[in-house]
């Protein structure tokens, strides 16, 4: 094997050969049970970030080590139109070049726009596949392809046909910047510092006052309303006031949502630029003045004074109009949550607008049961109650959006009868008056009206597939948590209203990748380096391994790239660990271990595997052939097959309970530690010595090869090289069983033995650290121990000499420690490590006593502060708490130095 790995030669290799295996192409006929992934499509906006890279890795976990299991895997891919943001960027992209949309034809702009999909979507595809991502890509969909917009007509018309489609004049929040409406969950709301405006409406029925934060809608009120259990004020009800600098009279009316607490409870009506305002305006019939246009200018409605000013520049006009008139009666400081659009900033202003809806509580309700019964569950369970709170609440959902690209919505309008009509196919003339003049709407629907149909449009909707006959509902959806409202429910409500199932059994929830200053990585702050960019520089599998370990689920993530550090060790550790091994079984002829030839295979799922009584079973179970001697197992080689054995069930639990970054830290410390720490060095004894080799090296093949399938959900290039490199395996490393405890011999002997000789040795070393003795002595050991300890001990007679770096090993009931002697307890037996002949004891004494001297004066200086009642009232709480902590360190540290000072003088 190569001295180091190297990725950029290897993952193109695995992924061609995966591509052309046909490795993750599921058999629509196997007998085995189907497990499938629907990847959150991403927007073809640009390259995908951070976040989308964690997301990938956790569902490729699954599918591998689902695969692995022996279910009939798929995971099928696609991408997103990403309506708002596609064309916001295509029209950034034409303005630099000089171009306008406004200019264009709408089919001129689309061309410009499915070139810019096509370079993104190459772009994106090329990220995943570097990736390592275990897609099918033979059944890879797009958003805006013809058959998932077959499904969106489908829908639309199916819904419209059923009354749950209508269209109306509503409040909708509209952004002025992208020119479309948006949903409630688009908006994203920031406190922001303002005003409080007091403004005097004259009236000949007393002092009426109004606050309000956007002065400007004043020009579109047509009422002032007040609380009706305020005594004060019922008796204006039903009379009138004058609105300044319009002129325009406006009836006082009573509504129960006016607060009587707010402001000088009296409140302006203005029914085109509020929701709650517009829902006043329909329960008392008043008439909606549309005073801010669709491209946040006043318009003609403002009057003549304001028509055509920006609306915050109108603001600050009918401010200085007021106060001119004597109309502005105070104004105060106040901070408010303030509504914008989440894809490209701007305020959003509330507008009265003819929209399409969707009547969202007949679809919400049959969503809500299926949570209630169990029958979705989610991960972290937590979110179980943010989605209900969402569902319960639910509002009608806005579908149509003032774009070209997008699913133009399906409804026709007869220039001579005014019929509407809504059609599966293209209309040539009214089906009412059969006149040809008929146009379609212009706008389109809403980017999730077509992801909300993921799981099933992809799989051949409206038609019952085979595809969807088999692999639907799926089995787990794997998102962020921020799309639980956009996407996750309205996904469960689809599938329930149109396939009568549920579209997934599970939903886990990845935590939010953030930068180092705490902001979500995203293409629009370009805070996110390219997922190229790190492969290039570190490598596909310590990416993964590093975001999968650090990943907790639901909680969020501070990325900083110096921590692939520690993907790149552990993919190093794993490399040399296997060059190790593969250069013994090559040196000893490794081939004449096994008869026959190795043969893969994976388990059929569900079907219990009996546990293997020997490690000559083991071997044939996991490699279709037999050992060619009968193995003699030593106490390490039991022992390293009972932690494998542990390993692999508590990686297993915490991945079937969905503690996904669980399993790369237990295997970090199996692989790390537990095999090339203390196994490896044992190993080396007998490699390197006399006698037969076979036995061992059998073991650390089988062990080695059960720690790279393991391995292989979360680093699958490395694994895949390493795997067939192993001479006695077969198949690629991916097509292998995935290990259970019961693949492996037991003995829980074995671990309490290797418990004891890791305390022993660590103890010596531990000595030999606490007192500088050079790497090159050695040193005599003796244990005070007794029994069944004693025996342990004397088994590993070699392995103390050798890892301890021990002179001589002497193990009894009458071991006892004198002057020049360090002592460690170590359970029931005690650890004495003589130093007088490989320590300068009287020197050691005064380099210790110079070490307490100055520990003791920095603690009679810490003591003093925190007996300083003036720093312990005045100072910062975390200040005064790190100075105890910090003497009850030195406390520590003093009192080990004591101890050691102790053993060296006799005393």
């Amino acid at each position: 094997m190569e001295k180091h790995f190297d990725p950029a030669a290897v993952q193109p290799r695995w992924n061609r050969l995966w591509e052309s295996r046909g490795v993750f192409s599921p058999d629509a006929h196997s007998d085995r049970p189907p497990f499938v992934i629907i990847l959150p499509p991403p927007n073809v906006t640009g390259v995908l970030h951070v976040g989308h890279i964690l997301g990938d890795t956790v569902q490729d976990l699954l599918i591998r080590w689902k695969h692995m299991q022996g279910y009939d895997t798929l995971w099928l891919p696609g991408t997103d139109h990403a309506g708002i943001a596609t064309q916001k960027v295509v029209e950034d992209a034409l303005l630099r070049e000089g171009k306008r949309r406004a200019e264009m034809t709408r089919e001129e702009f689309l061309e410009h726009a499915w070139k810019w999909k096509e370079h993104h979507h190459a772009r994106i595809v090329e990220q995943m596949k570097n990736l390592g991502c275990a897609f099918d890509w033979s059944r890879e969909a797009f958003t805006l392809d013809e058959p998932r917009s077959r499904a969106v007509r489908e829908v639309f018309v199916r819904l419209y046909e059923k009354g749950r489609i209508y269209r109306g004049d509503y409040i909708v929040n509209w952004c002025p910047s992208c020119g479309t409406a948006i949903s409630d969950e688009e908006v994203e709301y920031r406190e922001k510092d303002s005003h409080l405006w007091w403004i005097r409406y004259p009236s000949e029925a007393g002092e009426i006052v109004v606050a309000t934060t956007r002065p400007e809608t004043m020009l579109g009120d047509t009422a002032v309303a007040v609380s009706p259990d305020d005594a004060s004020k019922r008796e204006l009800v039903g009379r009138t006031c004058t609105l300044p600098l319009v002129g325009r009279t406006l009836p006082i009316v009573a509504d129960d949502v006016v607060d009587a607490e707010f402001g000088s409870g009296f409140v302006k009506v203005t029914p085109a630029h509020d929701p709650n305002d517009f829902a006043i305006g329909q329960r008392h019939d008043l008439p909606s003045v549309v005073v801010i246009g669709r491209d946040g200018r006043m318009t003609e409605a403002a009057g003549q004074a304001f028509a055509g000013l920006d609306r915050f520049e109108a603001r600050r006009s009918v401010l200085d109009r007021l106060r001119a008139e004597g109309l502005l009666v105070k104004e105060e400081p106040y901070r408010h949550s303030v509504g914008h659009h989440d894809r490209c900033g701007t305020v959003i202003e509330p507008l009265l607008s003819r929209q399409w809806f969707v009547r969202m509580k007949p679809l919400a309700e049959p969503a809500i049961d299926v949570v209630e019964r169990g029958e979705i569950t989610f991960y972290p369970e937590r979110w179980r109650n943010v989605y209900m709170s969402w569902m319960t609440n639910i509002r009608d959902w806005c579908i149509s959006r003032q774009l070209w690209w997008g699913h133009r919505i399906p409804v026709w309008y007869c220039d001579d009868c005014d019929e509407v009509t809504v059609t599966r196919t293209d209309p040539d003339r009214c089906g009412a008056c059969g006149s040809t003049r008929i146009h379609q709407d212009e706008d389109v629907l809403d980017t999730w009206f077509s992801s909300w149909l993921w799981t099933f449009s992809p799989m051949g909707w409206p038609e019952r597939t085979p595809d969807l006959e088999r692999y639907h509902p799926t089995d787990v959806l794997v998102t962020g948590s921020e799309i639980i409202f956009f996407w996750v429910a309205r996904m469960i409500m689809a599938s329930l209203e149109f396939l009568g199932e549920v579209p997934f059994h599970h939903v886990f929830l990845t935590g939010i990748v953030r930068d180092g200053r705490g902001r979500k990585m995203s293409k629009s702050l370009g805070n996110s380096p390219d997922p190229l960019d790190i492969i290039a520089r570190w490598g596909t599998d310590p990416f993964r391994f590093t975001l999968a370990m650090l990943s907790p689920p639901g909680k969020d993530v501070l990325f900083d790239e110096s921590k692939l550090e520690i993907g790149r060790n552990f993919l190093n550790k794993v490399w040399q660990a296997s060059r190790m091994v593969v250069g013994a079984v090559e040196r000893h002829d490794g081939g004449a271990l096994f008869e026959g030839t190795p043969r893969g295979g994976r388990p059929m799922p569900g079907r219990a595997r009996a546990p293997v009584a020997s490690f000559s079973e083991a071997w044939t179970r996991a490699y279709g052939t037999r050992l060619a001697f009968e193995p003699d197992l030593t106490w390490e080689d039991r022992w390293i097959l009972e932690a494998l054995a542990r390993c692999a069930g508590d990686v297993g639990g915490a991945w079937g309970e969905w503690r996904l970054n669980d399993g790369p830290s237990r295997l970090y410390e199996f692989v790390w530690h537990e095999f090339c720490d203390w196994y490896l060095e044992l190993a080396k004894i007998r490699l390197y010595g006399e006698g037969d080799r076979r036995t061992v090296l059998a073991v650390l093949l089988f062990v080695l090869d059960h720690a790279v399938r393991m391995l292989h959900p979360l680093m699958p290039y490395v694994t895949e090289e390493i795997h067939d490199r192993l001479p006695h395996t077969a198949d690629l490393a991916v097509e292998t069983a995935w290990p259970t405890p019961e693949d492996v011999p037991r003995d829980a002997d074995a671990a309490e033995h290797m418990a004891l000789f890791m305390e022993v040795v660590t103890a010596v070393r531990n000595v030999r650290a606490q007192y500088r003795v050079a790497p090159s002595a050695r040193v005599p050991v003796r244990v005070r121990a007794r029994g069944a300890d004693a025996a342990r001990l004397e088994a590993s007679r070699e392995g103390i000499l050798a890892l301890a770096r021990a002179q001589s090993l002497h193990v009894g009931p009458d071991v006892h420690g004198e002057r020049g002697c360090a002592v460690a307890a170590v359970g029931a037996c005690e650890v004495v490590v003589p130093l007088a002949d490989v320590v300068d004891l009287d020197a050691e004494r005064d380099r210790l006593e110079r070490e307490r001297g100055k520990l003791g004066a920095e603690l009679e200086r810490v003591e003093r502060k925190l007996a300083n009642e003036k720093f312990v009232t005045r100072a910062r709480a975390e200040v005064v708490e790190r100075e105890r902590r910090r003497r009850d360190t030195l406390r520590a540290e003093i009192d080990t130095l004591d101890r050691a000072i102790a053993m060296i003088s006799g005393s």
